[in-house]
């Protein structure tokens, strides 16, 4: 996705959770916290959530 698109001129910031299964985020809820609060504006982020 980072590579399809010119994020540098959006005013939104792009953060690619690795699993979209909520059993499998919750116990690694903190990283996307962490990745949240490090966006910027023009930014793309991937949390990489690992398997239990």
């Amino acid at each position: 996705m980072q590579h399809q698109q010119n994020l540098s001129t959006r005013r939104i910031a792009i953060i690619l959770l690795g699993k979209g299964n909520w059993p499998l985020i919750e116990p690694h809820v903190q990283l996307v916290i962490a990745a949240v609060n490090a966006a910027e504006t023009g930014s793309f982020a991937e949390v990489d959530i690992p398997y239990r």
